[in-house]
Protein backbone atom coordinates (compact mmCIF):
# COMPACT_ATOMS: atom_id res chain seq x y z
CA UNK A 1 0.00 0.00 0.00
CA UNK A 2 1.56 3.24 -1.02
CA UNK A 3 2.18 6.00 1.72
CA UNK A 4 -0.50 8.57 0.32
CA UNK A 5 -2.95 5.73 0.04
CA UNK A 6 -2.54 4.82 3.85
CA UNK A 7 -2.20 8.77 4.97
CA UNK A 8 -5.53 9.14 2.84
CA UNK A 9 -7.11 6.40 5.11
CA UNK A 10 -5.97 7.82 7.96
CA UNK A 11 -7.70 11.38 7.02
CA UNK A 12 -10.91 10.01 6.11
CA UNK A 13 -10.56 7.91 9.09
CA UNK A 14 -9.92 10.83 11.11
CA UNK A 15 -12.74 12.54 9.61
CA UNK A 16 -15.16 9.86 10.28
CA UNK A 17 -14.57 9.94 13.88
CA UNK A 18 -14.39 13.77 14.54
CA UNK A 19 -18.04 14.10 12.78
CA UNK A 20 -19.58 11.21 14.72
CA UNK A 21 -18.10 12.95 18.14
CA UNK A 22 -19.07 16.33 17.00
CA UNK A 23 -22.68 15.41 15.87
CA UNK A 24 -23.31 13.19 18.83
CA UNK A 25 -22.40 15.89 21.53
CA UNK A 26 -24.28 18.48 19.18
CA UNK A 27 -27.27 16.78 19.29
CA UNK A 28 -27.62 16.22 23.24
CA UNK A 29 -26.82 19.84 23.37
CA UNK A 30 -29.69 20.07 21.28
CA UNK A 31 -32.05 18.04 23.23
CA UNK A 32 -30.68 19.61 26.56
CA UNK A 33 -31.36 23.46 24.65
CA UNK A 34 -35.07 22.20 23.91
CA UNK A 35 -36.14 20.69 27.40
CA UNK A 36 -34.79 24.19 28.94
CA UNK A 37 -36.98 25.56 26.34
CA UNK A 38 -40.37 24.06 27.04
CA UNK A 39 -40.22 24.53 30.65
CA UNK A 40 -40.67 27.75 30.96
CA UNK A 41 -42.74 28.17 27.69
CA UNK A 42 -45.53 26.52 29.28
CA UNK A 43 -45.56 28.96 31.74
CA UNK A 44 -45.98 31.60 29.47
CA UNK A 45 -47.92 30.50 26.63
CA UNK A 46 -50.23 28.02 28.89
CA UNK A 47 -52.09 25.18 27.81
CA UNK A 48 -54.18 27.46 24.90
CA UNK A 49 -50.81 29.28 23.88
CA UNK A 50 -49.16 25.63 23.27
CA UNK A 51 -52.11 24.52 21.29
CA UNK A 52 -51.42 27.74 18.67
CA UNK A 53 -47.71 26.91 19.00
CA UNK A 54 -47.44 23.51 18.69
CA UNK A 55 -50.13 23.69 15.84
CA UNK A 56 -48.01 25.96 13.90
CA UNK A 57 -44.68 23.98 14.14
CA UNK A 58 -46.61 20.55 13.54
CA UNK A 59 -47.41 22.24 9.92
CA UNK A 60 -44.41 23.61 9.59
CA UNK A 61 -42.32 20.28 10.17
CA UNK A 62 -44.46 18.48 7.44
CA UNK A 63 -43.39 21.26 5.19
CA UNK A 64 -39.91 20.82 6.36
CA UNK A 65 -39.97 17.01 6.72
CA UNK A 66 -40.87 17.26 2.48
CA UNK A 67 -38.39 20.37 1.62
CA UNK A 68 -35.41 18.95 3.22
CA UNK A 69 -35.08 15.31 4.24
CA UNK A 70 -33.78 13.57 1.27
CA UNK A 71 -31.96 16.24 -0.75
CA UNK A 72 -28.96 16.66 2.28
CA UNK A 73 -28.03 13.14 2.26
CA UNK A 74 -28.50 13.04 -1.89
CA UNK A 75 -25.86 16.35 -1.94
CA UNK A 76 -23.29 14.56 0.51
CA UNK A 77 -23.57 11.44 -1.21
CA UNK A 78 -22.63 12.86 -5.10
CA UNK A 79 -20.41 15.71 -3.31
CA UNK A 80 -18.34 12.48 -1.74
CA UNK A 81 -18.61 10.54 -4.83
CA UNK A 82 -17.17 13.22 -6.98
CA UNK A 83 -14.55 14.02 -4.33
CA UNK A 84 -13.35 10.79 -4.68
CA UNK A 85 -13.15 10.36 -8.38
CA UNK A 86 -10.27 13.75 -7.94
CA UNK A 87 -13.81 15.38 -9.88
CA UNK A 88 -13.72 18.96 -8.10
CA UNK A 89 -15.15 21.33 -10.52
CA UNK A 90 -18.05 18.85 -10.54
CA UNK A 91 -18.33 19.20 -6.62
CA UNK A 92 -18.36 22.82 -7.06
CA UNK A 93 -21.23 22.34 -9.87
CA UNK A 94 -23.29 19.59 -7.42
CA UNK A 95 -23.46 22.56 -4.73
CA UNK A 96 -24.67 25.14 -7.04
CA UNK A 97 -27.20 23.16 -8.28
CA UNK A 98 -28.45 22.10 -4.96
CA UNK A 99 -28.17 25.61 -3.85
CA UNK A 100 -30.29 27.26 -6.23
CA UNK A 101 -32.72 24.20 -5.84
CA UNK A 102 -33.02 24.68 -2.19
CA UNK A 103 -33.78 28.37 -3.21
CA UNK A 104 -36.67 27.28 -5.14
CA UNK A 105 -37.93 25.12 -3.03
CA UNK A 106 -37.29 27.23 0.66
CA UNK A 107 -39.29 30.73 -1.58
CA UNK A 108 -42.04 28.18 -2.65
CA UNK A 109 -42.63 26.63 0.60
CA UNK A 110 -42.40 30.09 2.45
CA UNK A 111 -44.68 31.47 0.28
CA UNK A 112 -47.24 28.74 0.77
CA UNK A 113 -46.64 29.13 4.27
CA UNK A 114 -46.94 33.01 4.72
CA UNK A 115 -50.17 33.24 1.98
CA UNK A 116 -51.79 30.13 3.47
CA UNK A 117 -51.85 31.07 6.82
CA UNK A 118 -55.12 31.30 6.78
CA UNK A 119 -56.15 27.98 5.12
CA UNK A 120 -53.73 25.42 7.02
CA UNK A 121 -55.22 27.73 10.85
CA UNK A 122 -58.90 26.81 9.60
CA UNK A 123 -58.75 23.94 7.80
CA UNK A 124 -55.54 21.85 8.95
CA UNK A 125 -55.27 23.19 12.93
CA UNK A 126 -58.96 24.17 13.40
CA UNK A 127 -57.35 26.86 15.65
CA UNK A 128 -58.36 29.91 13.42
CA UNK A 129 -55.65 31.92 15.79
CA UNK A 130 -52.80 29.77 14.97
CA UNK A 131 -52.78 31.66 11.89
CA UNK A 132 -50.66 34.61 13.10
CA UNK A 133 -47.79 31.59 14.46
CA UNK A 134 -48.15 29.82 11.13
CA UNK A 135 -47.41 33.72 9.16
CA UNK A 136 -44.50 34.17 11.96
CA UNK A 137 -42.50 30.44 11.40
CA UNK A 138 -43.06 30.70 7.68
CA UNK A 139 -39.62 32.39 6.60
CA UNK A 140 -37.77 29.74 8.71
CA UNK A 141 -38.54 26.90 5.99
CA UNK A 142 -36.52 29.37 3.50
CA UNK A 143 -33.43 29.59 5.80
CA UNK A 144 -33.46 26.38 6.71
CA UNK A 145 -33.72 24.88 3.02
CA UNK A 146 -30.64 27.64 2.14
CA UNK A 147 -28.86 25.56 5.77
CA UNK A 148 -29.67 22.47 4.36
CA UNK A 149 -27.41 23.22 1.16
CA UNK A 150 -24.61 24.28 3.16
CA UNK A 151 -24.90 20.99 5.26
CA UNK A 152 -25.28 18.41 2.34
CA UNK A 153 -22.05 20.25 1.24
CA UNK A 154 -19.86 19.78 4.43
CA UNK A 155 -21.30 16.37 5.06
CA UNK A 156 -20.02 15.41 1.91
CA UNK A 157 -16.05 16.50 2.95
CA UNK A 158 -16.81 14.71 6.14
CA UNK A 159 -16.17 18.13 8.00
CA UNK A 160 -19.38 17.96 10.43
CA UNK A 161 -18.59 20.70 12.68
CA UNK A 162 -20.43 23.53 10.65
CA UNK A 163 -23.22 21.65 10.81
CA UNK A 164 -23.17 21.08 14.48
CA UNK A 165 -22.58 24.41 15.24
CA UNK A 166 -25.48 25.85 12.71
CA UNK A 167 -28.05 23.20 14.90
CA UNK A 168 -27.09 24.89 18.56
CA UNK A 169 -27.14 28.43 17.01
CA UNK A 170 -31.18 27.40 16.08
CA UNK A 171 -31.47 26.04 19.49
CA UNK A 172 -30.40 28.73 21.52
CA UNK A 173 -31.95 31.62 19.20
CA UNK A 174 -35.18 29.19 19.79
CA UNK A 175 -34.44 29.59 23.43
CA UNK A 176 -32.64 32.79 23.92
CA UNK A 177 -34.85 34.95 21.85
CA UNK A 178 -37.58 33.10 21.89
CA UNK A 179 -38.47 33.53 25.58
CA UNK A 180 -37.35 37.07 25.49
CA UNK A 181 -39.81 37.53 23.01
CA UNK A 182 -42.11 35.52 25.20
CA UNK A 183 -41.07 37.64 28.30
CA UNK A 184 -41.79 41.46 26.17
CA UNK A 185 -45.57 39.94 24.71
CA UNK A 186 -46.88 39.22 28.37
CA UNK A 187 -45.28 42.49 29.85
CA UNK A 188 -47.20 44.27 26.70
CA UNK A 189 -50.30 42.31 28.08
CA UNK A 190 -50.75 40.78 24.16
CA UNK A 191 -53.48 37.90 23.64
CA UNK A 192 -52.29 34.71 24.36
CA UNK A 193 -51.89 34.21 20.22
CA UNK A 194 -49.95 37.00 19.85
CA UNK A 195 -47.79 35.96 22.15
CA UNK A 196 -47.45 32.69 20.98
CA UNK A 197 -46.49 34.12 17.51
CA UNK A 198 -43.36 36.24 19.07
CA UNK A 199 -42.26 33.34 20.32
CA UNK A 200 -42.40 31.08 17.60
CA UNK A 201 -40.30 33.48 15.81
CA UNK A 202 -37.21 33.22 18.22
CA UNK A 203 -37.22 29.44 16.52
CA UNK A 204 -37.37 32.34 12.43
CA UNK A 205 -34.30 34.48 14.22
CA UNK A 206 -31.99 31.25 15.51
CA UNK A 207 -32.17 29.28 12.18
CA UNK A 208 -31.54 32.78 10.11
CA UNK A 209 -28.55 32.94 12.58
CA UNK A 210 -27.34 29.42 11.69
CA UNK A 211 -27.47 30.46 8.07
CA UNK A 212 -25.49 33.35 8.35
CA UNK A 213 -22.91 31.13 10.21
CA UNK A 214 -22.54 28.27 7.32
CA UNK A 215 -22.66 30.87 4.85
CA UNK A 216 -19.38 32.78 5.96
CA UNK A 217 -18.20 29.04 6.97
CA UNK A 218 -18.61 28.30 3.22
CA UNK A 219 -16.90 31.88 2.01
CA UNK A 220 -13.98 31.28 4.06
CA UNK A 221 -13.90 27.54 3.79
CA UNK A 222 -10.31 25.70 1.85
CA UNK A 223 -10.90 22.71 0.79
CA UNK A 224 -7.34 21.67 0.10
CA UNK A 225 -6.54 20.12 3.05
CA UNK A 226 -9.46 17.71 3.01
CA UNK A 227 -9.10 17.08 -0.69
CA UNK A 228 -5.51 16.15 -0.63
CA UNK A 229 -5.97 12.34 -0.68
CA UNK A 230 -8.16 12.79 -3.80
CA UNK A 231 -6.43 15.44 -6.09
CA UNK A 232 -5.31 14.65 -9.48
CA UNK A 233 -3.67 16.52 -11.81
CA UNK A 234 -6.71 17.68 -13.74
CA UNK A 235 -9.02 17.54 -10.69
CA UNK A 236 -9.95 21.33 -11.74
CA UNK A 237 -10.22 21.07 -15.31
CA UNK A 238 -11.94 17.84 -15.87
CA UNK A 239 -14.87 17.42 -17.85
CA UNK A 240 -18.22 17.40 -15.37
CA UNK A 241 -21.79 15.38 -15.84
CA UNK A 242 -24.52 17.99 -17.52
CA UNK A 243 -26.52 19.79 -15.48
CA UNK A 244 -29.69 17.60 -16.67
CA UNK A 245 -28.11 14.44 -15.70
CA UNK A 246 -27.05 15.72 -12.08
CA UNK A 247 -30.27 17.15 -11.55
CA UNK A 248 -32.05 13.24 -12.25
CA UNK A 249 -29.17 12.34 -9.98
CA UNK A 250 -30.28 14.27 -6.83
CA UNK A 251 -34.03 13.43 -7.51
CA UNK A 252 -33.66 9.92 -7.98
CA UNK A 253 -31.66 9.83 -4.77
CA UNK A 254 -33.98 12.55 -2.82
CA UNK A 255 -37.31 11.56 -3.41
CA UNK A 256 -37.02 8.01 -1.57
CA UNK A 257 -35.32 9.37 1.42
CA UNK A 258 -37.84 11.75 1.71
CA UNK A 259 -40.84 9.63 1.23
CA UNK A 260 -39.47 6.84 4.15
CA UNK A 261 -38.77 9.73 6.37
CA UNK A 262 -42.19 10.86 5.78
CA UNK A 263 -44.12 7.17 6.25
CA UNK A 264 -43.43 6.95 9.70
CA UNK A 265 -44.75 10.54 10.15
CA UNK A 266 -47.80 10.05 8.53
CA UNK A 267 -48.31 6.66 9.71
CA UNK A 268 -47.75 8.47 13.43
CA UNK A 269 -50.70 10.75 12.22
CA UNK A 270 -52.95 8.15 11.40
CA UNK A 271 -52.11 5.87 14.87
CA UNK A 272 -53.04 8.76 16.82
CA UNK A 273 -56.72 8.84 15.28
CA UNK A 274 -56.90 5.25 15.70
CA UNK A 275 -55.69 5.02 19.31
CA UNK A 276 -58.06 7.36 19.96
CA UNK A 277 -60.66 5.78 18.53
CA UNK A 278 -59.48 2.19 19.90
CA UNK A 279 -59.19 3.53 23.45
CA UNK A 280 -63.43 4.93 22.90
CA UNK A 281 -64.44 1.24 21.10
CA UNK A 282 -63.44 -0.37 24.66
CA UNK A 283 -65.04 2.07 27.21
CA UNK A 284 -63.10 4.94 27.04
CA UNK A 285 -64.51 8.43 26.75
CA UNK A 286 -62.67 11.31 24.51
CA UNK A 287 -61.57 12.72 27.29
CA UNK A 288 -60.10 9.46 29.15
CA UNK A 289 -57.98 8.62 25.73
CA UNK A 290 -56.93 11.76 25.24
CA UNK A 291 -55.33 11.79 29.07
CA UNK A 292 -54.12 8.27 28.45
CA UNK A 293 -52.65 8.56 25.15
CA UNK A 294 -51.20 12.21 26.44
CA UNK A 295 -49.37 10.09 29.26
CA UNK A 296 -47.71 7.85 27.20
CA UNK A 297 -46.50 10.25 24.23
CA UNK A 298 -45.96 13.03 26.91
CA UNK A 299 -43.28 10.60 29.32
CA UNK A 300 -42.71 7.01 27.17
CA UNK A 301 -42.15 8.72 23.44
CA UNK A 302 -39.18 11.53 24.29
CA UNK A 303 -37.52 8.86 26.09
CA UNK A 304 -37.58 5.98 23.64
CA UNK A 305 -36.61 8.61 20.90
CA UNK A 306 -32.93 9.99 23.22
CA UNK A 307 -31.19 6.59 22.56
CA UNK A 308 -31.19 6.83 19.21
CA UNK A 309 -29.36 10.61 18.83
CA UNK A 310 -26.55 8.76 20.15
CA UNK A 311 -26.75 6.81 16.86
CA UNK A 312 -27.87 8.75 14.32
CA UNK A 313 -24.45 10.95 13.79
CA UNK A 314 -22.88 7.95 12.54
CA UNK A 315 -25.54 7.23 10.05
CA UNK A 316 -24.47 11.14 9.04
CA UNK A 317 -21.10 10.27 8.76
CA UNK A 318 -21.39 6.99 6.78
CA UNK A 319 -22.69 7.64 4.00
CA UNK A 320 -19.99 10.29 2.07
CA UNK A 321 -17.55 7.85 3.57
CA UNK A 322 -18.91 4.54 2.10
CA UNK A 323 -19.44 6.41 -1.01
CA UNK A 324 -16.33 7.34 -1.25
CA UNK A 325 -14.47 4.40 -0.65
CA UNK A 326 -16.89 2.36 -3.15
CA UNK A 327 -15.86 5.32 -6.06
CA UNK A 328 -12.13 4.13 -4.76
CA UNK A 329 -13.19 0.19 -5.33
CA UNK A 330 -11.92 0.10 -1.66
CA UNK A 331 -14.22 -3.05 -0.61
CA UNK A 332 -12.63 -4.30 2.16
CA UNK A 333 -12.47 -1.18 3.68
CA UNK A 334 -16.12 -0.09 3.24
CA UNK A 335 -17.28 -3.95 5.04
CA UNK A 336 -14.57 -2.89 7.78
CA UNK A 337 -16.24 0.47 8.37
CA UNK A 338 -19.66 -0.64 8.20
CA UNK A 339 -19.67 -3.27 10.61
CA UNK A 340 -17.64 -0.84 13.36
CA UNK A 341 -20.41 1.23 12.43
CA UNK A 342 -23.15 -1.39 12.94
CA UNK A 343 -21.05 -2.59 16.33
CA UNK A 344 -20.41 0.53 17.98
CA UNK A 345 -24.33 1.37 17.11
CA UNK A 346 -25.38 -1.80 18.53
CA UNK A 347 -23.07 -1.25 21.48
CA UNK A 348 -24.15 1.90 22.43
CA UNK A 349 -27.63 1.58 21.97
CA UNK A 350 -28.07 -2.50 24.01
CA UNK A 351 -27.26 -0.69 27.59
CA UNK A 352 -29.61 2.24 27.14
CA UNK A 353 -32.39 0.18 26.02
CA UNK A 354 -31.93 -2.42 28.61
CA UNK A 355 -31.39 -0.18 31.20
CA UNK A 356 -34.60 1.93 30.24
CA UNK A 357 -36.54 -0.96 30.07
CA UNK A 358 -35.64 -2.04 33.62
CA UNK A 359 -35.53 1.38 35.57
CA UNK A 360 -38.05 3.05 33.02
CA UNK A 361 -40.13 4.23 36.40
CA UNK A 362 -37.16 5.44 38.77
CA UNK A 363 -36.07 6.91 35.17
CA UNK A 364 -39.10 8.93 34.39
CA UNK A 365 -39.99 9.80 38.49
CA UNK A 366 -36.48 11.36 38.41
CA UNK A 367 -37.04 13.36 35.50
CA UNK A 368 -40.50 14.08 35.45
CA UNK A 369 -41.37 13.82 39.49
CA UNK A 370 -44.44 11.78 41.19
CA UNK A 371 -47.32 14.41 40.20
CA UNK A 372 -50.40 12.12 40.45
CA UNK A 373 -51.92 12.13 36.95
CA UNK A 374 -55.67 11.72 37.88
CA UNK A 375 -55.75 14.94 39.99
CA UNK A 376 -53.95 16.83 36.94
CA UNK A 377 -56.57 15.45 34.41
CA UNK A 378 -59.45 16.15 36.75
CA UNK A 379 -58.08 19.27 36.92
CA UNK A 380 -58.59 20.20 33.18
CA UNK A 381 -61.32 17.56 32.48
CA UNK A 382 -64.46 16.59 34.55
CA UNK A 383 -65.55 14.11 32.47
CA UNK A 384 -62.79 11.33 33.63
CA UNK A 385 -64.82 11.40 36.34
CA UNK A 386 -67.33 9.75 34.98
CA UNK A 387 -65.19 7.84 33.03
CA UNK A 388 -65.16 4.32 34.67
CA UNK A 389 -62.83 2.73 32.87
CA UNK A 390 -60.18 5.70 33.16
CA UNK A 391 -60.63 5.50 36.51
CA UNK A 392 -59.95 1.97 37.09
CA UNK A 393 -57.11 2.17 34.47
CA UNK A 394 -54.97 4.87 36.41
CA UNK A 395 -56.22 3.04 39.92
CA UNK A 396 -56.47 5.60 43.35
CA UNK A 397 -52.71 6.40 43.56
CA UNK A 398 -52.00 6.03 39.66
CA UNK A 399 -48.71 8.65 39.21
CA UNK A 400 -47.77 9.94 35.49
CA UNK A 401 -44.51 8.23 36.03
CA UNK A 402 -46.17 4.68 37.44
CA UNK A 403 -48.58 4.67 34.56
CA UNK A 404 -45.80 5.10 31.42
CA UNK A 405 -43.49 3.07 32.96
CA UNK A 406 -44.42 0.06 31.33
CA UNK A 407 -45.22 1.77 28.22
CA UNK A 408 -41.26 2.60 28.08
CA UNK A 409 -40.36 -0.83 29.03
CA UNK A 410 -42.06 -2.48 26.38
CA UNK A 411 -41.10 0.55 23.60
CA UNK A 412 -37.48 0.63 24.85
CA UNK A 413 -36.39 -2.25 22.76
CA UNK A 414 -37.58 -0.44 19.17
CA UNK A 415 -34.89 2.51 20.48
CA UNK A 416 -32.28 -0.18 19.71
CA UNK A 417 -34.33 -1.14 16.94
CA UNK A 418 -34.38 2.26 14.99
CA UNK A 419 -30.25 2.61 15.97
CA UNK A 420 -29.99 -0.35 13.42
CA UNK A 421 -32.06 1.31 10.99
CA UNK A 422 -30.33 4.32 11.15
CA UNK A 423 -26.82 2.68 10.20
CA UNK A 424 -28.60 -0.17 7.70
CA UNK A 425 -30.18 2.34 5.79
CA UNK A 426 -27.10 4.51 5.39
CA UNK A 427 -25.28 1.77 3.92
CA UNK A 428 -28.43 0.92 0.83
CA UNK A 429 -28.20 4.74 0.56
CA UNK A 430 -24.33 4.70 0.51
CA UNK A 431 -24.78 1.90 -2.22
CA UNK A 432 -27.31 3.80 -4.13
CA UNK A 433 -30.26 1.69 -3.07
CA UNK A 434 -32.29 4.55 -1.38
CA UNK A 435 -35.28 3.15 -2.43
CA UNK A 436 -35.02 0.07 -0.45
CA UNK A 437 -35.36 1.27 2.75
CA UNK A 438 -38.73 2.55 1.76
CA UNK A 439 -40.02 -0.78 1.15
CA UNK A 440 -39.20 -1.42 4.06
CA UNK A 441 -40.88 1.58 5.88
CA UNK A 442 -44.27 0.92 3.65
CA UNK A 443 -44.26 -2.76 4.59
CA UNK A 444 -43.54 -1.68 8.69
CA UNK A 445 -45.85 1.25 8.57
CA UNK A 446 -48.87 -0.99 7.28
CA UNK A 447 -47.89 -3.44 10.23
CA UNK A 448 -48.14 -0.86 12.86
CA UNK A 449 -51.85 0.56 12.00
CA UNK A 450 -52.84 -2.49 11.96
CA UNK A 451 -51.43 -4.11 14.97
CA UNK A 452 -52.28 -0.77 16.92
CA UNK A 453 -56.36 -1.29 15.09
CA UNK A 454 -56.29 -5.26 17.02
CA UNK A 455 -54.18 -4.78 19.71
CA UNK A 456 -55.60 -1.46 21.23
CA UNK A 457 -59.13 -2.50 20.14
CA UNK A 458 -58.70 -5.27 23.01
CA UNK A 459 -59.75 -4.65 26.34
CA UNK A 460 -57.03 -7.28 28.05
CA UNK A 461 -54.41 -4.86 26.15
CA UNK A 462 -55.67 -1.33 25.06
CA UNK A 463 -53.03 1.76 25.16
CA UNK A 464 -49.99 -1.34 25.45
CA UNK A 465 -50.75 -1.91 22.17
CA UNK A 466 -49.35 0.81 20.95
CA UNK A 467 -45.70 0.49 22.09
CA UNK A 468 -46.04 -2.75 21.25
CA UNK A 469 -47.31 -2.54 17.53
CA UNK A 470 -44.03 0.35 17.33
CA UNK A 471 -42.42 -2.58 18.16
CA UNK A 472 -43.32 -4.59 15.85
CA UNK A 473 -42.89 -2.09 13.07
CA UNK A 474 -39.25 -1.73 13.76
CA UNK A 475 -38.59 -5.48 13.53
CA UNK A 476 -40.50 -5.94 10.44
CA UNK A 477 -38.39 -2.64 8.75
CA UNK A 478 -35.23 -3.62 10.03
CA UNK A 479 -35.03 -7.33 8.91
CA UNK A 480 -36.06 -6.06 5.48
CA UNK A 481 -33.29 -3.81 5.77
CA UNK A 482 -30.73 -6.50 6.66
CA UNK A 483 -32.28 -7.87 3.84
CA UNK A 484 -31.63 -5.65 1.76
CA UNK A 485 -27.98 -5.39 2.88
CA UNK A 486 -26.78 -9.03 2.23
CA UNK A 487 -28.14 -9.02 -0.89
CA UNK A 488 -27.56 -5.84 -2.53
CA UNK A 489 -24.79 -4.41 -0.74
CA UNK A 490 -23.51 -7.97 0.26
CA UNK A 491 -23.08 -6.90 3.62
CA UNK A 492 -23.58 -9.63 6.52
CA UNK A 493 -22.41 -8.82 9.71
CA UNK A 494 -21.55 -11.50 12.39
CA UNK A 495 -24.34 -12.33 14.81
CA UNK A 496 -21.37 -13.08 17.44
CA UNK A 497 -19.10 -10.28 16.91
CA UNK A 498 -21.45 -7.63 16.08
CA UNK A 499 -24.83 -8.03 18.69
CA UNK A 500 -23.83 -11.32 20.95
CA UNK A 501 -20.98 -10.04 23.53
CA UNK A 502 -22.77 -6.38 23.58
CA UNK A 503 -25.86 -8.46 24.51
CA UNK A 504 -24.54 -10.51 27.16
CA UNK A 505 -23.07 -7.29 28.94
CA UNK A 506 -26.23 -5.35 28.68
CA UNK A 507 -28.09 -8.57 30.33
CA UNK A 508 -25.59 -8.54 32.93
CA UNK A 509 -25.51 -4.04 32.91
CA UNK A 510 -29.40 -4.57 33.58
CA UNK A 511 -28.96 -6.68 36.39
CA UNK A 512 -26.96 -4.95 38.02
CA UNK A 513 -29.35 -1.76 37.24
CA UNK A 514 -31.89 -3.62 39.27
CA UNK A 515 -29.87 -4.81 42.33
CA UNK A 516 -28.24 -1.15 42.69
CA UNK A 517 -31.68 0.13 42.81
CA UNK A 518 -33.10 -2.20 45.43
CA UNK A 519 -30.09 -2.04 47.19
CA UNK A 520 -29.67 2.02 47.55
CA UNK A 521 -33.35 2.56 47.58
CA UNK A 522 -33.86 1.07 51.44
CA UNK A 523 -30.12 3.34 51.80
CA UNK A 524 -30.66 6.69 50.65
CA UNK A 525 -33.80 8.61 50.83
CA UNK A 526 -33.12 11.04 47.73
CA UNK A 527 -34.40 9.25 44.69
CA UNK A 528 -32.34 11.12 42.09
CA UNK A 529 -29.49 9.93 43.87
CA UNK A 530 -30.49 6.22 44.13
CA UNK A 531 -31.45 6.44 40.85
CA UNK A 532 -28.27 8.09 39.48
CA UNK A 533 -26.07 6.00 41.40
CA UNK A 534 -28.14 2.67 40.36
CA UNK A 535 -27.03 3.65 36.57
CA UNK A 536 -23.68 5.03 37.09
CA UNK A 537 -22.78 1.01 38.47
CA UNK A 538 -24.89 -0.74 35.37
CA UNK A 539 -22.47 1.37 33.25
CA UNK A 540 -18.99 0.51 35.13
CA UNK A 541 -20.44 -3.00 35.00
CA UNK A 542 -21.48 -2.88 31.30
CA UNK A 543 -18.60 -1.05 30.62
CA UNK A 544 -15.78 -4.01 31.99
CA UNK A 545 -17.35 -6.82 30.65
CA UNK A 546 -17.75 -5.49 27.18
CA UNK A 547 -13.71 -4.92 27.68
CA UNK A 548 -13.31 -8.78 29.38
CA UNK A 549 -15.45 -10.60 26.67
CA UNK A 550 -13.33 -8.97 23.75
CA UNK A 551 -16.51 -7.07 21.97
CA UNK A 552 -13.78 -4.51 21.05
CA UNK A 553 -11.17 -5.80 18.46
CA UNK A 554 -8.15 -3.78 17.88
CA UNK A 555 -9.49 -2.07 14.44
CA UNK A 556 -12.66 -0.88 16.19
CA UNK A 557 -10.68 1.41 18.23
CA UNK A 558 -9.62 3.33 15.38
CA UNK A 559 -13.03 4.57 14.96
CA UNK A 560 -13.01 5.92 18.72
CA UNK A 561 -10.64 9.29 19.74
CA UNK A 562 -7.42 8.79 20.85
CA UNK A 563 -8.51 4.98 20.06
CA UNK A 564 -4.82 3.45 19.87
CA UNK A 565 -3.69 5.47 22.93
CA UNK A 566 -7.08 3.93 24.50
CA UNK A 567 -6.25 0.79 23.04
CA UNK A 568 -2.47 0.40 24.37
CA UNK A 569 -3.85 1.75 27.83
CA UNK A 570 -6.48 -0.64 28.48
CA UNK A 571 -3.65 -3.29 27.40
CA UNK A 572 -1.38 -2.15 30.09
CA UNK A 573 -4.42 -3.17 32.39
CA UNK A 574 -5.05 -6.75 30.41
CA UNK A 575 -8.56 -5.71 29.63
CA UNK A 576 -8.03 -6.10 26.04
CA UNK A 577 -6.35 -8.61 24.05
Amino acid sequence: MSNKTSTGQKTSTKLFVNGVLILTVSNILVKVIGLLFKIPLHGYLGDEGMGYFNAAYTIYTAFFMISTAGLPVAISYMVSRSRAAGNFNQVKKIFRLAFWLFFIIGSAGMLALFFGADFFANTVAELPQSKYCIMAIAPTLFFVCLTSAFRGYFQGHQVMWPTAVSQLLESLGKLLIGILLAIWSTSQGHETYITAAWTIFGLTVGVFCGMVFIFITKLLYNTNTVNAEYALPDSYTMQTESTKSLLRELVVMAVPVTLSSSVMSLANLIDLTVISRRLQSIGFTAAGASAIYGNYTTLAVPMFNLIPVLVYPIGYSLVPMISALLVQKEEQRAHRVMTSSLKTAAILSMPCTVGMAVLAEPILTMIYGSANLHSKYVAMESELLGDSVYMQYIGQSGTSASLAAPLLSILAISSFLVSMLAITNSVLQAHKRPYLPLISMLVGAAAKILASYVLIGNPNIGIYGAPISTGICYVIVVLFNFYFCARYANFRPSVRKVFLKPLIASALCGLTAVGAYALLDRLIASHFVTTAFAIAAAAVVYLVVLLLTGALDKEDFDFIPKGQTLYRLLGKMHLVK
